[in-house]
């Protein structure tokens, strides 16, 4: 079998999935298997242990056979996914504990428009499947009790305008957005909001404000990160500012804002490796 499942009298190669995530969130997997009808294959979705740890049990599906050589599994949205990447698996390979399954398409047009989240119940559940550095298909999987849903963001000169939509949580009295600093001693800047109802909001922040508590950036780094939060209400607990909903499970090099030039450094908005945004100052090139 090639990579693409068809079989060719060579070694037995790691088979292709086709993966989709349907209006309800259900996520369905087809796999072309050359195994007999009486074969019992199963989709292993594997939790990637953090640094350190040990792997835990993973969530396994029965692959039902639906055609000459073609299996599909179908994971419904209950129970959800713990937050972080989830690599997929075939279980039932002859001669093979797990074999790792290859992306084919992935049909997310469900999730492209998804932005507003409207009709979304917290916690809130995503599940988005896509293709790993080395080609292997795994599911980027977030869980949050409360989420800010970041939207547009506007620039002028040395400030940035971000808009986002709170789920989880109401506005109130005290609400405020926070740029905390990463890995070090340094104030937190707090931000007036502008209340757009009781879950839309906008904030305004002027990177002046972010230089003026500049230091040494935390050890071995060279830059200093804020990482951007929302407080709902006075004495509520603070919420991370995020892009999740839609179909983009790595946004990091694909969302890339301007960065505004300003004593000597740079500060440019970004969404890190887990899409939550942040702002990175650094040292600004020096021209030939």
């Amino acid at each position: 079998m090639s990579d693409d499942g068809s079989t060719n009298g060579g070694p037995v190669a790691k088979p292709r999935a086709d993966a989709t995530v349907d209006g309800e969130g259900r996520f369905v997997v087809r796999v072309r298997l050359p195994l007999p009808d009486s074969a019992r294959p199963r989709l292993l979705l594997q939790l990637r242990p953090k640094k350190g740890q040990s792997e835990e049990t993973g969530r396994v599906a029965a692959l039902e056979h639906v055609g000459h050589d073609e299996w599909r599994a179908v994971l419904e949205t209950a129970p959800a996914l713990r937050e972080g990447r989830w690599d997929a698996y075939v279980l039932g390979m002859p001669g093979e504990e797990r074999t790792p399954l290859l992306p084919g398409l992935r049909d997310l047009r469900a999730l492209v428009s998804g932005g507003g989240g409207e009709g979304r119940e917290t916690p809130l559940a995503v599940r988005i499947p896509y293709a790993t550095k080395d080609g292997r298909l795994a599911v980027r999987a977030w869980l949050r009790a409360t989420h800010a849903e970041a939207g547009r963001i506007d620039f002028s000169g040395h400030t940035m305008t971000a808009r986002a939509r709170l789920f989880g949580a109401r506005l109130g009295e005290g609400a405020a957005a926070l740029l905390h600093p990463r890995g070090k001693d340094a104030p937190v800047r707090q931000i007036a909001l502008r209340a757009e109802g009781e879950r839309d909001l906008s904030f305004t922040v002027d990177y002046q404000d972010l230089l003026a508590e500049r230091g040494q950036p935390a050890a071995g780094a060279e830059q200093e990160i804020w990482d951007v939060y929302v407080r709902p209400a006075a004495g509520a607990s603070r919420i991370r500012v995020a892009r999740l909903l839609d179909d983009v499970a790595d946004r990091k090099a694909v969302f890339v804002y301007p960065a505004a030039t300003l004593g000597g450094v740079t500060v440019r908005p970004y969404y890190t490796v887990d899409n939550d945004l942040s702002v990175a100052v650094a040292p600004a090139p020096v021209a030939d």
